[in-house]
């Protein structure tokens, strides 16, 4: 899909499965699973998701209405469709119906 930008998650993904009613109609989640890789090792639990490229929320320049995150998402991707652009398929011809 693209490059991963930001910052490194937190490090907690402990996934929920069902979700009970209480009595007063509010729910309760509880962790059931974890996440782990082909190799058997636990994955993102307690280190989080490196991205491939990091910025940093600056909050001084999002007071002004900047986003880093997303202005250096938006270069990336504009960059990427420069250096490799859609290819639009050709339109097949049109069918010849003149005999129907």
């Amino acid at each position: 899909m693209g490059p991963l930008i930001g910052t490194r998650t937190w490090g907690g993904l402990i996934g929920i499965s069902g979700v009970p009613r209480l009595i007063d109609g509010g729910v309760v989640t509880v962790p059931t699973f974890g996440i782990y890789s082909t190799s058997g090792k636990w994955i993102v639990e307690g280190h989080g998701v490196d991205p491939d490229i990091e910025v940093v929320d600056d909050p001084s320049k999002m007071t002004d209405g900047g986003d880093p995150q997303l202005d250096k998402a938006v270069r990336v991707v504009l960059e990427e469709i420069e250096k490799n652009p859609p290819k639009r398929p050709k339109p097949p011809a049109y069918p010849d119906r003149s005999g129907e």
